[in-house]
């Protein structure tokens, strides 16, 4: 896990505030990207989230339905499956 060597407090409801340099190094959009956050042993892990298709995992040519993400590639072998 990388380092920074930077500290930040929470407020008093609880919040942080991920440092600037951290976002921009991660590409993170303000209300637009999400993050994961984890439990490890004794540390709480902040992760970038990366939507995936609930079907193969791809990340690519993602559609919403019902609050799932499905790729147009296995919507498309979908469709030919109910067509048999």
């Amino acid at each position: 896990m990388r380092e920074t060597g930077i500290i930040r407090g929470l407020d008093n409801m609880g919040r942080v505030v991920i440092p600037k340099e951290i976002r921009k190094f991660l590409d993170m959009t303000e209300g637009e990207d999400q993050f994961e956050i984890l439990m490890q042993d004794d540390c709480i892990v902040l992760k970038k989230h990366n939507p995936t298709c609930v079907l193969c995992g791809g990340a690519d040519d993602l559609i919403e339905h019902d609050g799932k993400l499905v790729c147009k590639t296995c919507i498309e072998a979908l469709n030919k499956k109910t067509q048999e």
